[in-house]
């Protein structure tokens, strides 16, 4: 993991475009000292701080994902959290950001690194665009992808999940081949997330499809052979050494968004939400003082889920506990998956028998062991894990359960994908937002209205196979 200066090369990928102008020009007006094409290596920081911004923007990572997986709550403008959501927001931020800036984004890394005869960089491509895939289809479910990356296409089908993650699964495989048996380099002051180490690369490429497995564990694409292949197999994330990160700056543009929102933009209505205060609280969990930040009246106290016009006199700024302080750093870094996620999903597919390396109960620990490391409480580990409501222990149910929950207090602050596991294992049972609009949970966000006119034809026969476009329709992994 390496922390350098972010770089957005706009002007880079403007001399990229530039290369392919009009051949009469470029032979009348070439100058030899030139740059025509940029380095694959160069393409790299855009792609991953784009990626990254978008996963932990204030309407996305924060609103419908950290305050519908109840991590969070607002005590003003909560319109999200009650799922009234912004179409334009989804649009403009998710859609054409994860499809324009991420996807397309890594398919130039990988173009370039063709043209090089780069197998390094080619493989971060592909594992860039298979990552963008990976979200959009767990936000909307069926999606362009087979056709989504031909630019005279403008009006690509929609792919069924199923399709898009067996793509995914094969994109991920690709990488894993390219980094064991191919060759090349990937610049060290170029990538800011592993400073050119290929092995970072594959790790994180291994890592990531033992994640999208597990998403797709409940479906016909479930493998256990292939899980087992992983662990035994291949290299992935060892520790937290080996974590998928990118380490954010001081100062405005370049600080995580979630300290640009709460604190350079004055967004403190963002809180903690009372299903995560009253679960640390049970565990007796010293992350609490870390997640959260004491009320005027020197207590921890969260704030349910929903209820219109607020603040109120019952739920304000002053009397519901604020984001933790070590939240809200700029330098906070943006997970694209941690050690500690993989350390739970490892102790779920061996509770469940899908792989048989290891015990369930020394991946459980060490998923909280880095979940401790990672907030600074190391030396309260072995204390925690005696707690009884800590213990794995009971019924295949109740220590998948006892996962899952860890896996999501692990997740905080990571929105997206807190959300996302919890629509997968329903744990922790949350209740309906007070004041909702729908009748559930999201399980997805809906389709972006310029697909209705630009893509009506595939739109509709999305929204035909899949259901009904709205929040509430299960997606295909969650049947």
């Amino acid at each position: 993991m390496k922390k350098i200066k972010l770089i957005i090369t706009t002007a880079i990928l403007g001399l990229f475009l530039f290369a392919g102008c009009d051949k009469g020009f470029e032979e009348t007006n070439s100058n030899p000292n030139d740059a025509t094409i940029v380095p694959s290596s160069l393409l790299i920081p855009d792609v991953v701080i784009l990626t990254e911004n978008i996963m932990y923007s204030s309407f996305v990572g924060m609103d419908m994902g950290s305050c519908w997986s109840q991590q969070m709550a607002k005590v003003n403008y909560e319109e999200e959290e009650r799922f009234q959501v912004r179409n334009s927001v989804i649009e403009a931020t998710i859609w054409q950001g994860m499809y324009e800036d991420v996807i397309s984004g890594g398919k130039s890394i990988e173009d370039v690194a063709i043209e090089e005869g780069n197998d390094y960089t080619r493989a971060v491509g592909i594992i860039l665009q298979a990552y963008g895939f990976h979200v959009l289809t767990d936000m909307f479910g069926m999606i362009p992808f087979s056709e989504a990356m031909d630019p005279s296409n403008l009006q690509p089908k929609y792919d069924t999940q199923e399709e898009v993650y067996t793509g995914i699964l094969s994109m991920l495989d690709t990488a894993n081949a390219l980094l064991t048996t191919g060759t090349g380099t990937i610049n060290s002051a170029s990538d800011i997330l592993y400073g050119g180490s290929s092995t970072g690369w594959l790790k994180f490429a291994n890592s990531l499809k033992f994640r999208c497995l597990m998403r797709v564990s409940g479906t016909s694409l479930h493998s256990a052979a292939a899980l087992q292949d992983i662990v035994s197999n291949r290299e992935i994330f060892e520790s937290t050494a080996d974590e998928a990160k990118l380490i954010y700056l001081d100062a405005d543009p370049n600080a995580n968004p979630i300290y640009e929102a709460i604190v350079f933009r004055s967004r403190f209505e963002y809180k903690v939400n009372e299903v995560l205060v009253t679960k640390l609280n049970e565990l007796n969990d010293p992350r609490l003082p870390v997640y959260a930040q004491e009320n005027s009246d020197g207590e921890y106290r969260g704030k349910p889920s929903g209820i219109n016009a607020v603040p109120s006199d019952e739920w304000n700024y002053d009397n519901v506990s604020a984001v933790g302080e070590f939240y809200i750093d700029p330098n906070l870094p943006g997970f694209f998956m941690s050690y500690s996620e993989l350390q739970f999903l490892m102790a779920e597919a061996r509770q469940k028998g899908y792989i048989n390396t290891g015990t369930a109960a020394g991946y459980y620990y060490a998923g909280i062991e880095a979940s401790f490391e990672f907030n600074g409480l190391s030396a309260e580990y072995d204390s925690y894990i005696t707690e009884n409501a800590v213990i794995l222990s009971g019924t295949q149910e109740s220590a998948l359960k006892q996962i899952a929950e860890q896996n999501w207090l692990g997740l905080y602050c990571q929105g997206i994908e807190s959300w996302t596991e919890w629509r997968r294992t329903g744990y922790p049972v949350l209740a309906l937002p007070i004041e909702a609009l729908t009748t559930k949970i999201p399980s997805r966000y809906n389709y972006p209205p310029i697909e209705q006119s630009v893509n009506s034809v595939n739109y509709a026969a999305a929204v035909a196979a899949q259901g009904a476009d709205l929040l509430t329709t299960d997606i295909w992994w969650m049947q």
